[in-house]
């Protein structure tokens, strides 16, 4: 959709995933490092969970691209012409995300597939993002093009960290890089809902002016920063947590066995006593 809602959802599908990972990898990496093997299977429900919903994501995505008021509501071609292949992109787009997610849950469920494909198709989908939204803003104004062109960065990137994971899975320097680049994409969908589709009346930006485009690259670079700040503060949030919550389980193994030590010598005293 070219409007400011088609950037706003797609914005917020991406945000709602990448705040997910940067808490799941740490706690994920931390439970791995403590050896604690019988969260695992805790661990494949929740990465089943998560695939279903970004799936449901999907799928949201692809009906509100088709089934708009000005949608092409499954129709493609007619009368000699084409019909909205703008939404038909951000359908395809989307439709590339549902397979990924249809996949990983197919990980965790089939044990027949070999592990890896997952992140393999979670690459290609990445790669198709990025290789549809290249051909995406041809013959439009400068900063169309420009602000469209910087969130290949993102994806590109994604696509590369991802398929990296496929070689060297569970990593958790790849994971919370991809998890950045998330974020990234993100905050960057609803600055370009922002800046292409002002809300509420608010004035249209000068699509010709170099300076626009001198500030959206510096903009740009706010943004991943504020996306590393993120994963960096729930990074440090889950380690403090889950270190206070050891500390506090280790004092109560503690007192329980001071207690067992104590009832223990009451027994023996008076088991002499009674000697």
């Amino acid at each position: 959709m070219a409007n400011f809602k088609g950037h706003a959802l797609p914005g917020s599908f991406f945000l709602i995933v990448g705040l997910w990972w940067s808490v799941k990898y740490p706690l994920k990496y931390f439970h791995q490092k403590g050896k604690r093997s019988q969260l695992i299977h805790y661990y494949q429900h929740l990465e089943i969970i998560e695939a279903a919903m970004r799936t449901l994501f999907s799928v949201i995505g692809i009906l509100a691209e088709q089934f708009v008021p000005d949608g092409p509501h499954v129709h493609l071609y007619t009368e000699n012409h084409w019909i909205k292949l703008m939404n038909w992109q951000h359908s395809t787009m989307y439709l590339f995300f549902a397979i990924s997610g249809i996949t990983d849950m197919l990980t965790y469920l089939v044990t027949h597939i070999p592990l890896g494909v997952d992140r393999l198709v979670m690459a290609v989908a990445a790669f198709t993002e990025g290789f549809l939204f290249y051909h995406h803003v041809h013959h439009r104004p400068p900063l169309d093009q420009y602000i469209h062109s910087l969130l290949l960065c993102a994806v590109f990137g994604g696509a590369l960290s991802i398929f990296l994971e496929v070689i060297l899975r569970d990593n958790i320097v790849l994971e919370l890089f991809r998890t950045s680049l998330v974020i990234l994409q993100g905050t960057w969908f609803w600055q370009i809902g922002f800046v292409l589709f002002p809300p509420s009346g608010a004035p249209a930006w000068d699509q010709q002016d170099d300076s626009n485009i001198m500030f959206i690259t510096m903009c740009f670079c706010w943004h991943y920063v504020a996306a590393l700040c993120i994963v960096a503060t729930n990074y440090s949030l889950v380690c403090c947590l889950l270190h206070r919550l050891k500390r506090h389980g280790g004092e109560i193994i503690g007192i329980q066995k001071l207690k067992s030590d104590h009832t223990c010598q009451k027994a023996l005293l008076s088991g002499s006593d009674e000697e």
